[in-house]
């Protein structure tokens, strides 16, 4: 439903007076919830491929793996390590609270407020909620309205299935998000743009709202010349058009290499991608479609710009009528060039040269931090230095994009590209507070911390906190 169709203060007392209730804490709750979003997987596949072929033109091997697929393994491995995740955590204490113990208690937030991107809309939608329910939290999502089958489907499937007094979904546009943003939440995941990160940041200050930002970013791919070159293209292009035809927060968005080996670079991968799309990349089924026409018009800006002029050395056609771009490669653009000023998202990709591959790094670090960066090469020294230099989100060597896979590594962003992260356990704790208990004995009270203070009990104090013996054996006996 749309914000505009419904009383968002109403909808946020129910949603509080469900979470006070102490529903959503239990884990046999969260556990019905996470098992309801695996049947919405599986029962419902052909409706959710459906909805992202409509929306973007998604081939269905990519719906699958890269979305259906991944939030199912995302279940399968919250469900179970969840027990664990939610027991308290035994920490040691110190000799200043002896006898004590102390443990550390995940509890959740509260209401918490999802904003999905259009680009993955049905992995990013429900791959935060998953970290939400875990921690026993309430949650509102809001998919976004530029893939808008999607949405639907998510609608109706979330209220079908999941607890709708404590999971909602809103549909709409930016009227309903900026109607739910004016709420005062526990906790506003948000993926998408900075531009409108920054709105959601704003938003949340004026309630001391926790906020994550899972942004995007130039994210660079470094391709050295002791390398398996065909490897190395077919993963660059599995990472780059096989991603939503680049419209992806990690797809490789421009790559560096050494200026003499960038011809052998370009041939392979002009090679692997006629074998992969055709000699009409246009006519392929295996490549989406760009979004919308404002991101088509903004592509072929890029493109059009003064300063790339003759730069293309492979693709560049495109269909207005199909939304279609080809995937293009560009040698040697200027850094002050649109498409090396604004992050790509799409089917494009600009090959910048150096003299000495290490110069890459240098060049990496000039600019804002991205959400990945990509090394491809056999030089373990590099790899060493690109790994201990380059700061980014997260970092793969010898591939693109497959970190987003691995529950046990965080995935998010850093400066620019985002705030927090999340997947496996680090989604948990992002919709979580770490409580601190210390529980005291009544036994062994120090009538030293107690006033009237004396010298003796400065002495004495100083010598259990510094942990002394022979300082404690002075103080008293006062030796």
């Amino acid at each position: 439903m749309a914000a505009a169709m419904v009383d968002v203060e109403a909808m946020m007392k129910e949603l509080r007076v469900t979470y006070a209730s102490g529903k959503t804490r239990s884990y046999e709750w969260r556990v019905t919830q996470l098992k309801a979003i695996l049947k919405i997987c599986e029962h419902h596949e052909h409706e959710i491929v459906q909805a992202l072929k409509v929306d973007i033109s998604k081939p269905e091997l990519e719906s699958f793996v890269h979305e259906i697929s991944l939030l199912k393994e995302a279940c399968k491995f919250t469900l179970k390590q969840l027990k664990r995740w939610m027991a308290p955590e035994k920490v040691k204490t110190s000799i200043t609270v002896f006898p004590s113990s102390a443990e550390i208690v995940p509890e959740p937030l509260g209401v918490v407020l999802v904003i999905s991107a259009w680009n993955y809309p049905f992995l990013l939608s429900l791959d935060p909620v998953i970290g939400a329910i875990a921690a026993g939290n309430a949650v509102v999502l809001k998919p976004s309205e530029v893939s808008p089958a999607t949405s639907a489907v998510l609608a109706k499937l979330v209220g079908e299935y999941m607890d709708t007094t404590a999971v909602k979904v809103i549909e709409g546009a930016v009227p309903e998000t900026t109607a739910l943003l004016e709420q005062r939440w526990d906790k506003i995941f948000y993926t998408g743009n900075g531009k409108v990160g920054r709105i959601v940041l704003a938003a949340a200050a004026k309630h001391l709202t926790p906020v994550a930002l899972e942004l995007g970013g130039k994210s660079p791919t470094v391709v050295d010349s002791d390398t398996n070159l065909k490897v190395t293209a077919r993963r660059i292009i599995a990472g780059k058009w096989g991603c939503n035809n680049g419209q992806a927060c990690i797809s490789p968005d421009y790559i560096i290499t050494t200026a003499d080996f960038a011809p052998k670079l370009i041939d392979v991968l002009k090679y692997e991608l006629e074998k992969f799309y055709g000699k009409e990349p246009l006519k392929s089924p295996d490549l989406s479609r760009i979004v919308n026409s404002n991101h088509f018009n903004r592509l072929k800006q890029l493109l059009d710009d003064d300063k790339v002029s003759g730069k293309i050395v492979f693709g560049g056609q495109s269909d207005l009528p199909n939304l279609k771009i080809a995937p293009t490669i560009l040698l040697d653009v200027p850094e002050d060039s649109l498409i090396m000023k604004e992050e790509i998202f799409g089917p494009l990709i600009p090959i910048l040269t150096v003299d000495n591959i290490k110069d890459g790094i240098s060049f990496i670090n000039s600019r804002e931090k991205p959400l990945a960066a990509y090394l491809f090469t056999n030089d373990k020294s590099l790899k060493e230095e690109f790994i201990r230099n380059v700061s980014a989100g997260g970092l793969v060597i010898n591939d693109t994009a497959l970190h987003l896979a691995v529950p046990t590594l965080p995935f998010g962003g850093v400066g620019e590209s985002g705030i927090g992260a999340y997947h496996g356990k680090f989604s948990f704790d992002a919709f979580s507070h770490k409580k601190a208990v210390l529980n005291r004995s009544f036994l062994g009270d120090v009538g030293a911390r107690y006033p009237p203070y004396t010298p003796f009990k400065l002495r004495l104090l100083k010598a259990l906190m510094n942990g002394n013996p022979m300082e404690l054996v002075r103080a008293l006996f006062g030796w």
